[in-house]
């Protein structure tokens, strides 16, 4: 006998509909320990997390965004972000979405549920739809738990920007909600794979853990030097292309295809669950799902939407090198330092100064003629010029660049020391390292790509 044959129709019994199932599948999902746990957890822990470190001398500046956290509460939800992006939702979509349906097959439950709900497919759309629901409420914990703390915390001032650009308050708002709304495309990919995994796996702990197996592979892929084309094609780049809408202008081409590559790998391994669900015998004890026949079937067609996004994310943006190139580091950091430096002319007292004025530019290279200037890396060294008004000899300031695959770099000042070494200034929010000692910034991967597109 078939599933299709298990949910046949009981004569004077009506069916389930999904709305009935689905408030059903909500409850039992949040009556699990494990689910109240996480959804406490994730509308307290960021918020007094982000509260306890805005509040410490010393500051997560290996994170982006963290060495603001003294100047702004916006910069708060956005080093959660960050970390959410690397480990949490991955274990979230893990613990709610890959367990949705190997759950039934540990307690032997399927036969009773589906003669009470009598079709397969209804089950289906009420699990997935309340493992999405769990999973968006879990992730509105994280940002909203965030945010509070941060603004409680620190208070609503004005934000600076990857391009040393200040953010007002009401601006940092919107990219704030944005970048956390960009980030559940991911998430859905994640979480499609999770109900993949349930399905195929049944009770094997591999389908519990296979979203956060997928996310570790692919965050490890990231930290390589790979062609931005294989980079934006993968379903969790938008948990660090959001990166981008803190620029002036905003960086958007990488972010909305990974938006859209997210949003199709979720689709299709949503697709390929419910298949899988489908064509399950739910009749026979000993089958829960499992096997190589199942996995073979659910595992293999992931690679047509691998082989699609990536052939159309090349032909798009023409990228076949890894977007870092000389020119737009140059770029980059001259406009940053451009910024701050006109932040850092406020806050000594001197002279306003406007950017167009400055003239900011800068030269890099890796240390050695012998070494192309492309590609991530840690020995960039750049000397950035810039002419003060009413000055006839140019001013000069040396940084080490430190250039991750990504695109995002950090800037250490190497003198003068009057210029970007380490002092203290005194900020309306107290005192505050010199903002052109350390700053972090970005490339943006996808421009002039089709002209330059070896770096």
């Amino acid at each position: 006998m078939t599933a299709v044959a298990a949910g046949a129709r009981v004569p004077g019994a009506g069916r389930v509909s999904v709305a009935r199932g689905y408030r059903f599948e909500l409850v039992k999902l949040v009556a699990q320990w494990r689910i109240r746990l996480l959804v406490l957890a994730c509308w307290s822990v960021p918020g007094l997390f982000t509260a306890a470190v805005s509040l410490q001398s010393t500051l997560p500046t290996d994170t982006l965004f963290g060495r603001w956290m003294h100047t702004t509460g916006w910069a708060g939800p956005l080093v959660t972000l960050g970390f959410a992006g690397t480990w949490a939702l991955p274990l979230l979509t893990s613990v709610v979405a890959g367990d949705v349906f190997a759950s039934e097959d540990r307690l032997g439950t399927w036969r009773h549920l589906l003669v009470a709900v009598r079709s397969p497919r209804r089950v289906f759309a009420a699990k997935a739809l309340a493992a999405l629901t769990v999973l968006l409420l879990l992730v509105a914990g994280l940002a909203c738990s965030s945010t509070a703390g941060g603004l409680l915390a620190v208070g609503d001032r004005p934000l600076t920007g990857l391009d040393g650009h200040p953010l007002a308050p009401g601006d940092a708002a919107v990219r704030v909600l944005l970048a956390w709304l960009c980030v559940l495309a991911p998430t859905l990919a994640l979480a499609g794979i999770g109900l993949l995994g349930s399905v195929a796996l049944g009770r094997s702990p591999t389908g519990l853990l296979l979203p956060a197996l997928v996310a570790l592979a692919m965050q490890l892929a990231q930290l390589m030097p790979m062609p931005v084309a294989v980079r934006l094609a993968l379903p969790t780049s938008a948990f660090t292309t959001w990166n981008g809408l803190f620029t002036t202008p905003a960086q958007k081409a990488p972010l909305l295809i990974g938006i859209a590559v997210g949003l199709v790998w979720g689709v299709v391994a949503t697709a390929l669950a419910r298949l899988l669900f489908l064509r399950r015998d739910f009749t026979n004890p000993v089958d829960d799902g499992s096997g190589r026949r199942a996995l073979i079937l659910g595992a293999l067609p992931l690679a047509v939407p691998a082989a699609a996004t990536l052939a159309v994310v090349t032909a798009a943006t023409g990228a076949t090198g890894t977007g870092i190139a000389q020119e737009k580091v140059q770029r980059s950091l001259a406009t940053a330092f451009a910024h701050l430096y006109r932040l850092q002319t406020a806050q000594l007292g001197r002279p306003a100064v406007t950017e167009a004025r400055l003239k900011a530019t800068a030269v890099c290279d890796k240390g050695s003629v012998h070494v192309a200037a492309e590609g991530p890396g840690n020995d960039w060294r750049c000397v950035v010029s810039w002419h003060l008004p009413g000055v006839e000899a140019a001013g000069t300031a040396v940084y080490q660049l430190d250039v991750a695959p990504d695109g995002r770099f950090v800037a250490d000042g190497d003198g003068p020391k009057e210029v970007n070494g380490y002092f203290l200034v005194r900020t309306p929010t107290g005192d505050a390292p010199n903002p052109l000692w350390q700053f972090d910034g970005t490339v943006e991967l996808l421009s002039t790509a089709k002209v330059s597109s070896k770096g």
